[in-house]
């Protein structure tokens, strides 16, 4: 079984693929955790574990680790995790693996981590040329030709920071829950919040894909991230949600760089 680990600015999640299936190998189960720069690596260790035993799944049936973190100083703390509780040395997205993608951006070393594995996982899911808009901790727009170039993007505050900067610098306006609101035009000061909140961060994400695609109209749009199932519906240009869209290219790139052969 290959496991694979998401480290965003917001959550860590957790992906477990059974290799033995072929290359197309179905994701079993996920889970998410809060990222944390204070966790030991036996606190990331042990509740890992914890959820896999709950899955009936032991330390001993993983056999591989791919990492894709954009949070620095998990870095290490991760990949002593791999080798501590699993015994393997971890894959680690970084610059120099084969992605089969060309980064067109000027310095590529900046790109994250999990922009990269989203456009391939993109790519591979459902062709070129293609736009991934990710719902994480920031809002991501990553835009890939026809000839499955990586050209660049645009990164947003996400929703919850847009939202978290209301309720600061607002001392009168109460924390809200982010959610469809149930009409347009709110009644009060928290329906007002929400219809304000959701329906603008929708117009932001789909005046920002409408430039997009008069750039590249034959793109196929595709949403990720923790948010992604609740904001897409709302918005039409949005063609496929995939929530594991980064599991997959972690998957797809430890493939890639194992030479294509078939794990035992």
């Amino acid at each position: 079984m290959l496991l694979a680990v998401d480290v965003g600015n917001t959550n860590v999640v957790l992906g477990i693929f059974d290799l033995t299936q072929g290359p197309d190998a179905p994701l079993i189960c996920s889970w998410r955790l809060a990222t944390s720069r204070e966790r030991t690596v036996d606190e990331y260790g042990l509740s890992a574990l914890a959820l896999m035993r709950h899955r009936g799944i032991e330390a001993s049936q993983i056999k591989h680790v791919a990492i894709s973190c954009v949070v620095p100083p998990l870095h290490p703390i991760l990949m002593a995790l791999s080798k501590t509780y699993f015994g393997v040395e971890a894959f680690y997205v970084e610059p120099g693996v084969k992605t089969g993608v060309k980064v067109l951006i000027d310095n590529p070393a900046e790109l994250g981590a999990d922009r990269l594995v989203n456009a391939v996982a993109g790519i591979e899911k459902y062709g070129a040329p293609l736009i991934v808009v990710d719902f994480g901790t920031a809002t991501t727009f990553d835009v890939v030709n026809a000839k499955k170039e990586y050209l660049g993007g645009l990164i947003t505050p996400g929703v919850k920071i847009s939202a978290e900067a209301l309720f600061q610098r607002a001392s009168r306006l109460p924390r809200v829950e982010i959610a469809e609101p149930e009409r347009l035009v709110g009644r009060n000061t928290v329906q007002a919040m929400q219809a304000g909140i959701f329906y603008g961060y929708i117009g932001m994400v789909d005046g920002i894909l409408q430039r997009l695609l008069e750039e590249c109209p034959e793109a196929q749009v595709v949403a990720t991230g923790g948010l992604g199932r609740v904001m897409a519906p709302h918005i039409p240009r949005i063609q496929h949600v995939s929530p594991d869209l980064t599991l997959d290219g972690l998957r797809i790139l430890w493939l890639r760089n194992q030479g294509g052969r078939r794990p035992a």
